[in-house]
């Protein structure tokens, strides 16, 4: 899975979020062991000090658990994986919202919008 990291936004903040993706959309699965600091930090392009924010932030979330001999693991709380996938969800509604309203749409028309594009009802 590609590593689309920009200038934009702090690049572990933008690690975290796609860690967590990783995490909720069953890349990485519950109870299973994620990749090393080191290797996570290759594959991203990125320094293992930046990586390693990004991951003990997870930790704190409690998306991820570290264990002393065998690295870290992805939690097994499936509500909690839950809850994160949809504060996700909402934070991608919110801003697609907000968007659309600089564009001038008004909540009716966004919901129109959204039917056609899916063909049916929202």
């Amino acid at each position: 899975m590609a590593w689309n990291l920009n200038s934009d936004r702090p690049i572990y903040a933008q690690i975290l979020e796609e860690m967590q993706l990783r995490i909720v959309t069953g890349l990485y699965k519950p109870g299973a062991k994620i990749p090393s600091v080191r290797d996570l930090a290759t594959e991203a392009g990125v320094n293992p000090n930046t990586m390693q924010k990004a991951l003990a932030e997870l930790e704190r979330s409690g998306l991820v658990m570290a264990q002393r001999t065998s690295g870290r693991i992805v939690t097994e709380d499936m509500e909690m994986i839950r809850e994160t996938r949809n504060k996700i969800a909402q934070e991608q509604i919110k801003d697609f919202v907000d968007k659309m309203q600089k564009l001038g749409f008004q909540k009716e028309e966004i919901i129109k919008l959204l039917e056609q594009a899916e063909g049916g009802t929202v």
